[in-house]
């Protein structure tokens, strides 16, 4: 019996061995694409922030100087603004109709099916061609400023507007994302047990107690994650203003990524738009770290 264990032992060993090797042979690949085209280039930025590199002039070692003039640089201070005010109105807009979304095609209705795909339908949809369409809808002859002119609201081109062309570009943002956040609130919707909801029936709770009681806490992982992603696209924000407004009227919509683009292929001083992009980097590491401490306040 013993002899036998023995024998088993080594033949285990290498089937465990062979499954790793099998393993590592699948991860590989991500793994070298990850380190190409990630890890990197992420390190070349790095490098580049610290120095001055123009096309056909080389490498410069300038220390801290992009950053010093980052911290001066009063364009910098304004686009971290207009980032921030985006952020606000486009990302517990985009949240609250995901769930609003998720809640109603939750429910078991007919077409609910096509509701699901036509509402996931902006997903796939590329972002610069939506935006084309939008510049017409948002134009002084589009649909949305003629609708609300026609009640004394609105008149005149959203994108020329500076005030309201930061709140387009949040709508054509939420119009493309609200789909993936929605199917996200759905699957977690869909693992609420239902005994929690049919309890609360037969103990009288209402719909908006049974929403508040049941679903809210249910959906907290969720409201976290969807924070962090959202969050950090929209300090990414990019290709919506470079198809709609350019960065303007006077700047309105000059967010950080626009500024990166700038300094990086129009004015090719790549040292500076890397300097940019460690801002942003940064940046988006602290919100997410802060969102994480509320969010485990709040669980407590």
């Amino acid at each position: 019996m013993a002899s036998l264990l023995a024998a088993g032992r080594p033949a285990s060993r290498r089937l465990r061995r062979r499954e790793a090797l099998v393993g590592a042979a699948f991860v590989l690949p991500m793994l070298v694409l990850f380190l190409l085209f990630r890890f990197a280039p992420f390190l070349g930025g790095l490098g580049l922030a610290f120095g001055k590199y123009t096309l056909g002039g080389g490498f410069r070692w300038k220390g801290l100087d992009n950053f010093e003039r980052l911290a001066h640089d009063g364009l910098f201070w304004h686009s971290l603004k207009v980032t921030l005010i985006y952020t606000v109105v486009s990302v517990p807009v985009l949240v609250a109709v995901a769930v609003g979304m998720a809640l109603l095609v939750r429910r078991s209705f007919r077409g609910v099916r096509f509701f699901r795909a036509a509402f996931f339908l902006p997903v796939i949809t590329s972002l610069v061609l939506a935006g084309v369409v939008f510049i017409w809808i948002f134009s002084a002859d589009g649909a949305v400023p003629r609708l609300l002119g026609s009640i004394g609201l609105s008149e005149g081109s959203w994108l020329t507007n500076d005030v309201l062309a930061i709140v387009a570009i949040a709508a054509v943002a939420i119009w493309g994302r609200f789909g993936f956040d929605m199917l996200i609130v759905l699957a977690r919707l869909q693992d609420i047990p239902r005994e929690l909801e049919e309890a609360a029936m037969m103990d009288g709770a209402g719909a908006w107690q049974r929403f508040r009681h049941i679903t809210l806490p249910q959906l907290r992982p969720v409201f976290f994650f969807l924070g962090v992603i959202e969050v950090i696209g929209s300090f990414q924000v990019f290709d919506a203003v470079y198809i709609m407004t350019g960065g303007g009227p006077v700047k309105a919509t000059y967010t950080l990524g626009y500024m990166l683009y700038d300094q990086a292929f129009k004015f090719f001083d790549f040292g500076y738009a890397s300097a940019v992009a460690l801002a942003l980097f940064a940046l988006v590491l602290v919100i997410s770290l802060v969102q994480r401490l509320i969010l485990d306040r709040g669980s407590d």
